[in-house]
């Protein structure tokens, strides 16, 4: 019974592999700081460059703006500050709260965001921007 309960399961739930948290660029010209590959981690994170856009901006507390791929934030914030605010969103709306994988898309139901896990299942609420 456990060897066919095993078959059932997506691949996903068997992979072993890690997920690695994406690495953040950015540069400060004058009083501005420009993420630059800030549209590449929205990709590998599989998260709209909106969303993610407005976690940023909201949990800096600055105003920016998109172009060219690139984030443009009014301010100066090192890398390091970036990357904090990248992993503070990737571990509360990327990966699944049950299994840790970030294997994951947002639904709704009656009108609450919920975190829907593809590897387990597993079904969140996720607090609101």
């Amino acid at each position: 019974m456990l060897t066919r309960a095993r078959m059932l399961l997506p691949k996903k739930v068997l992979e072993e592999s890690r997920f690695e948290m994406p690495k953040v660029v950015s540069a400060i010209q004058g009083s501005k700081t420009i993420f630059k590959n800030f549209s590449e981690i929205a990709k590998k994170i599989r998260r709209e460059e909106k969303h993610f856009f407005k976690f940023i901006t909201k949990e800096l507390a600055v105003a920016g703006f998109i172009e060219g791929g690139r984030l443009i934030l009014n301010g100066k914030f090192t890398n390091y500050q970036i990357q904090k605010v990248v992993e503070a969103y990737i571990n509360t709306y990327v990966l699944c709260p049950e299994c840790k994988k970030p294997d994951t898309h947002f639904i709704e139901e009656h009108g609450v965001k919920m975190l829907k896990c593809e590897a387990c299942g597993a079904i969140s609420p996720i607090r609101k921007l």
